[in-house]
C-alpha cells in the first residue's frame, strides 16, 4: 500500500517496527499484527476473529462450489501466528466456523491439525452467529462473553459507545479504502477509538464491510478513531477522516 505522511501519520509501534503497532482499549495495551491478531502481552493472550474455518465446504452443501483451500489456509496462517506469538491462551471471537455443521464435518487431517494448534494453551470460543453452537469433537470452553484482564471479548459489538469501554468484538469484519495519486487500495483493519476494537476477519475467504458502512454507526467516536489497515508487510495507520468513502 503506498504510504502518505499527510495521511497515514506515524504510530507507536512494538518490537517488530511496521509489521505490528501498539495501541491501547480502554487503557490496556496490545499488540495488533500484519496477521490479522491482536496480543495481549500481560496475560500472553493471543485474539483471532471470523476465522470462518470450512467456508468452502459450507458452500459446496448448498450447490455453491469454492476451492476446497480455505481451510487449510486459514490454519496455516493461525499456525504462523502461534508460532509468532507463543501464546499461553487464544480467543477465538466468533464465526470460527462458517456454519454449525462446519466443526461437526471438519475432516480429520484438518481437525487433527487444528487439536495440535490448541494443544497446551487455553482455548476459548466465542459463540458467533454462524456458529452459536460448541465445536463440536474438539476442546476448548465456549462461551458467550469473556473478560480478560479488564477486557470484554463477545462476537458483535454492543449497539452504541454507551456500554463499550474495554470491549473486543468481530462480527463486522471493517475494512477501510484510501486513494493516493489516484489509486485507491481497499484492505482489513482493525477499527478502534480507544475505547473498543473491532477486529478484522481472520478467514482468508472471509470479505470486509467499509468502515464507513451504516452498520459501522454509533460504534466509534469518529473524531479520535483509527484503521490500523493490514499490508502484506505493515500496518498503515489512518485516521477515519481521512478514509476514502
Amino acid at each position: 500500500m503506498p504510504t502518505s505522511p499527510a495521511t497515514i501519520p506515524d504510530r507507536p509501534v512494538s518490537d517488530m517496527p511496521g509489521r505490528t503497532v501498539a495501541i491501547d482499549v480502554a487503557g490496556i495495551p496490545l499488540v495488533c499484527d500484519t496477521l490479522g491478531v491482536a496480543f495481549l502481552e500481560r496475560s500472553r493472550t493471543l485474539i483471532v476473529s471470523d476465522l470462518h474455518l470450512e467456508k468452502g465446504a459450507a458452500f459446496a452443501r448448498r450447490g455453491m462450489m469454492l476451492p476446497p483451500y480455505d481451510t487449510a489456509a486459514t490454519l496455516d496462517l493461525l499456525d504462523a501466528a502461534l508460532r509468532r506469538y507463543r501464546p499461553t491462551a487464544v480467543v477465538s471471537l466468533g464465526d470460527s466456523f462458517h456454519d454449525r455443521l462446519g466443526a461437526h464435518h471438519l475432516p480429520p487431517i484438518y481437525e487433527t491439525r487444528l487439536r495440535g494448534l490448541m494443544a497446551g494453551r487455553d482455548w476459548f470460543w466465542i459463540a458467533g452467529n454462524h456458529d452459536p453452537d460448541r465445536p463440536a469433537n474438539l476442546p476448548g470452553d465456549c462461551v458467550e462473553t469473556l473478560a480478560i484482564d479488564g477486557l470484554t471479548f463477545r462476537h458483535e459489538p454492543t449497539a452504541t459507545t454507551r456500554h463499550a469501554a474495554g470491549e473486543i468484538a468481530g462480527h463486522l469484519h471493517p475494512s477501510a479504502r484510501v486513494v493516493r495519486r489516484g489509486r485507491a487500495v481497499r484492505r482489513p483493519c482493525f477499527a478502534t477509538d480507544g475505547t473498543r476494537l473491532v477486529m478484522p476477519a481472520f478467514g482468508v475467504t472471509t470479505g470486509g464491510l467499509d468502515l464507513r458502512h451504516r452498520a459501522m454507526e454509533g460504534l466509534f467516536d469518529r473524531s479520535v478513531l483509527y484503521a490500523h489497515m493490514l499490508g502484506r508487510e505493515r500496518i498503515y495507520s489512518v485516521r477515519f477522516a481521512n478514509l476514502s468513502g
